[in-house]
């Protein structure tokens, strides 16, 4: 029944979905299609799928490292958008040494990400504080950072005053893998970052005390396995992995740094994480249900005339479904006077 809950949800998720298009007087039918169908139904929007679902898979799978060893890193998001300010300043100041520059890139995504999380990681294992309000109150600054960069020093003086750098040049661009799409080397580190967080949870010592981190305090005290230790390695983990995503998504589709550098795949990675039940296998196929809700709210916003905010809302019902169907497999309700 554990397994079926994510399945379970999905299909809630789905039904309630319908009931708000009936609400918002929309076809519910033609709702359904717009939004989990048309995606799918050609070339391109397949490609775009997978594009959004790169950047997802990266974050889920960095949380879901240190989600297992019992370490909540809520801030991807902040981690994300350090990685792509890191990644920038390399495409804009060494953009032009070929192939180095995408090198350099990534260490400096994978750098400046893990530095971001360092700082709740410190402050956990020296002061004892929260790593779930820090990590999340780090994400607004790193918003205001990544402001500050684009509307003063890094801002293109040809841009017509919009927040942004300038275009990076091409060879600090990430080479797409098919012709007429988007969908570009990223997919490749998200397959890689997929297969490595098996093998490292599932096939390796260090992994195998993660968990048992996670599963048990009192049994991981016992055998020895420090608390500290795991701190550091869960939220190094996830903010490396968050920095390579914005990385790659300053040095693919968008080819610069703008204010608006992450449309929320941070916090919407969370909810991959866990519908994916914490396996890489799950959450590739929970990172590509996820970015459909992506190119759905934008279809459901050009052609239903519906707000783009759809989006959140599905995501919002998806967690909501999965908690419900998770509490019900676990408790059994009883009616009682």
């Amino acid at each position: 029944m554990r397994l079926l809950s994510p399945p379970l949800a999905i299909g809630l998720t789905i039904v309630t979905g319908l009931l708000i298009f009936w609400l918002l007087n929309k076809d519910p039918i033609q709702g359904f299609r717009v939004f989990f169908v048309q995606p799918l139904s050609s070339f391109y929007g397949v490609t775009e799928v997978l594009l959004k679902a790169t950047p997802l898979a990266l974050c889920a799978m960095g949380l879901a490292i240190g989600f297992r060893a019992n370490v909540w890193n809520i801030g991807a998001e902040g981690q994300f958008i350090l990685g792509a300010i890191a990644a920038s300043g390399i495409a804009l100041y060494a953009g032009n040494l070929t192939v180095l520059s995408l090198v350099l890139m990534m260490i400096a995504g994978v750098a400046g990400g893990a530095l971001w999380a360092a700082i709740p990681a410190f402050l956990k294992t020296r002061f004892n504080t929260n790593e779930i309000l820090v990590s999340l109150m780090l994400v607004y600054v790193a918003e205001l950072l990544v402001s500050w960069v684009v509307f003063g020093p890094w801002r293109d003086p040809m841009g017509f005053n919009f927040p942004q750098t300038r275009m990076f040049d091409g060879t600090a661009l990430l080479p797409t893998l098919l012709d007429g799409a988007r969908v570009n080397l990223a997919l490749g580190f998200a397959i890689a970052a997929l297969l490595a967080g098996y093998l490292l949870l599932f096939r390796t010592y260090l992994g195998f005390r993660m968990r048992v981190a996670g599963e048990s305090s009192g049994a991981a005290r016992y055998s020895g396995i420090r608390a500290s230790t795991m701190t550091w390695l869960g939220l190094l983990i996830g903010g490396g992995c968050a920095g390579l995503a914005g990385m790659a998504e300053v040095a693919g589709p968008m080819g610069q740094l703008t204010d608006r550098v992450s449309s929320g795949y941070g916090f919407a990675a969370i909810i991959v994480a866990f519908v994916g039940r914490l396996h890489p296998v799950g959450m590739l196929f929970s990172a590509i249900l996820m970015s459909m809700f992506y190119i759905g709210g934008e279809l459901a916003q050009s052609r239903l005339g519906l707000p783009r905010s759809l989006t959140g809302v599905f995501q919002g019902l998806l967690l909501f479904c999965l908690l419900a169907c998770d509490t019900l497999v676990h408790y059994r309700l009883r009616w009682r006077r």
